[in-house]
């Protein structure tokens, strides 16, 4: 997971512009553990400036990685049909639809969340249909080429960086040992994509491939690892 950033001298410079009056008060926040991201407001993420506030997940190298690995496993000039779920700021959306002709939507349970990434494709100048919908509660009603997911995955026992009590924790955490997501959404589809691509934490591989085999047994799934050497990723790929 995230942990705190240091500052530099242009994060001080920025701070310094945007909080005149504040400035000595907002770097002792971010020395106590306030995530410097909401208060410089944006973020680069992938090739994308991504805006970010206490309502959404800060983008992580993680998942810039897994937007990575997506693209150089489809057809980006093709016009298929791909769905973000637990879209939080849009991040993985947005990139997805800059770099591709592809027909995305992005999906959350938070409306304030979507404000943001609805905010964020029209800084970015791509169109994402974003809508509310609970992954757990309600039903994938169309069918999609692509899905993609970087949903809640934290085990409520699981420790975390103490940065992370300022960000939305329905966004990271998730009963039956940070499972449920996953399960919900493979019991969720009704087609059969052409990718299937989630985030996960280091050590659900191999309980999720157990699960995404017996939804397609005949698929192709890898589990793959993060620039840091961690199983973070799992891949359904299907004719």
């Amino acid at each position: 997971m995230f942990s705190k950033r240091t500052l530099t001298d242009l994060d001080k410079k920025v701070l310094k512009e945007k909080f005149p009056t504040t400035y000595e008060e907002q770097i002792k926040k971010v020395e106590n553990g306030y995530p410097i991201q909401y208060l410089l407001g944006d973020v680069p993420f992938f090739n994308v400036q991504i805006k970010v506030n206490e309502s959404v997940l800060i983008p992580r190298f993680e998942t810039e990685y897994l937007v990575e690995k997506v693209l150089n496993r489809v057809e980006k000039k093709q016009k298929l049909k791909c769905l973000d779920l637990c879209t939080g700021s849009g991040c993985i959306a947005i990139a997805i639809a800059k770099n591709t002709n592809f027909i995305c939507t992005g999906v959350d349970i938070s409306n304030s969340a979507l404000d943001v990434a609805k905010a964020n494709a029209q800084l970015n100048q791509v169109h994402v249909d974003f809508k509310q919908l609970d992954i757990l509660k309600d039903k994938i009603n169309e069918e999609y080429d692509i899905i993609l997911a970087n949903p809640p995955y934290i085990a409520f026992d699981d420790a975390v960086d103490p940065s992370t009590s300022y960000e939305p924790q329905i966004a990271l955490f998730a009963e039956e040992n940070g499972m449920i997501f996953y399960r919900k959404i493979l019991e969720n589809i009704k087609n059969k994509p052409k990718l299937i691509a989630f985030e996960i934490g280091e050590n659900e591989g191999v309980a999720l491939k157990e699960l995404a085999s017996k939804k397609f047994p005949n698929a192709k799934i890898n589990i793959e690892k993060d620039l840091a050497g961690k199983s973070r990723y799992l891949f359904i790929e299907q004719n």
